[in-house]
């Protein structure tokens, strides 16, 4: 009854222009009809709970209905999120001043809220800065952030201009660790790594280097790539791919070697995520963004609804299989 309720709101809300716009781009793929990729995505969205855009992005039509089981879609991770993950306290991560309240030993790094000070307050944070990111109080995807260079406000009214552009939350500029800024020295290059708390025990379910190129932030939906790390050894296991699919064995500005880069301070990297999955365990599963920086491994943000867009990309699965049988095991904690 849930999976049709869901089905029925999606059906609703459905954007049909881009509906049809993926359905003509599976057929200059594949070459088959529309007429039977329309009824193909309709029936993984009743049969997996799969989006077009699941069906489009996780390569869906080149899989058989073995493959297609093993896929996390957007309705089953929507359901565990809706399991795992309450309403009354998800606010605390959304909110971008509320986490760093209340994880504030994990995110080490100085930061101020603009529009609960005033002008003296923001001059003495800025004093003995060089840099700062300016972000607003929500959003998602690196949207509107700024890194704010302050010399090149010292003639102007830096303070102001942030309010005009409700850009509240402004953060210590986070020096990246020598090691992951000769991946990419552009953005801070996150480790997203997601975890599960259930009877205050926390499990890694799997990570995911995010790795920027050209651009501020490493967003795989702003321009970056991604690649997944194996929770073990803390090593990117396949080459890095970005959301127009193309390949990246090297990083294209760096002309470093993606697979096989090992991430440092892993173990560090791991304690943190574990110790900071149980701060909030009425919120059970959670993707983190983890920066490390020259004070080690610290949380950029916490993500309370983890998009599964960059968990099974086509380059990154072995034989077509998914993730969703790695997340039943750690959700069931099996071993």
């Amino acid at each position: 009854m849930k999976r049709i309720s869901y089905l029925v709101k999606r059906i609703f809300n459905m954007d049909y222009k881009r509906f049809f716009r993926t359905i003509n781009n599976v057929k200059e793929k594949t070459g088959k009809s529309k007429f039977f990729i329309f009824f193909d995505i309709v029936y993984c969205g009743f049969k997996y709970q799969a989006g077009y855009l699941d069906y489009l992005l996780f390569e869906m039509y080149e899989l058989n209905k073995n493959q297609r089981k093993t896929i996390l879609t957007r309705g089953i991770n929507n359901s565990y999120i809706k399991k795992y993950n309450d309403k009354n306290y998800t606010y605390l991560f959304r909110e971008k001043q509320e986490f760093n309240k209340m994880f504030k030993d994990y995110i080490k790094r100085d930061w101020i809220l603009l529009n609960g000070c005033n002008q003296e307050a923001f001059d003495n944070f800025i004093k003995n800065k060089k840099n700062v990111f300016a972000k607003p109080l929500n959003g998602t995807h690196g949207d509107n952030m700024q890194k704010i260079n302050i010399h090149e406000w010292k003639d102007k009214n830096l303070y102001q201009y942030l309010m005009e552009q409700h850009l509240f939350l402004i953060e210590e500029l986070v020096i990246q660790n020598e090691i992951m800024n000769s991946l990419n020295p552009s953005s801070i290059n996150t480790i997203r790594v997601i975890s599960i708390c259930k009877n205050n025990k926390s499990k890694i379910i799997a990570a995911y280097s995010r790795i920027g190129s050209g651009k501020i932030v490493d967003n795989f939906n702003a321009g970056g790539m991604v690649a997944p790390v194996d929770i073990k050894s803390g090593k990117i296991t396949y080459p890095a791919v970005n959301k127009k699919n193309i390949i990246f064995t090297k990083h294209p500005e760096t002309n470093i070697s993606i697979e096989g880069f090992q991430i440092p301070e892993w173990e560090n990297v791991k304690e943190l995520v574990l110790e900071a999955a149980k701060v909030v365990p009425q919120v059970g599963l959670v993707g983190w963004d983890v920066a490390i920086s020259e004070k080690g491994p610290l949380l950029i943000e916490g993500n309370e609804f983890p998009g599964h867009d960059i968990y099974q990309l086509p380059p990154h699965r072995k034989n077509g299989i998914g993730m969703l049988p790695v997340f039943e095991k750690a959700i069931n904690n099996k071993k």
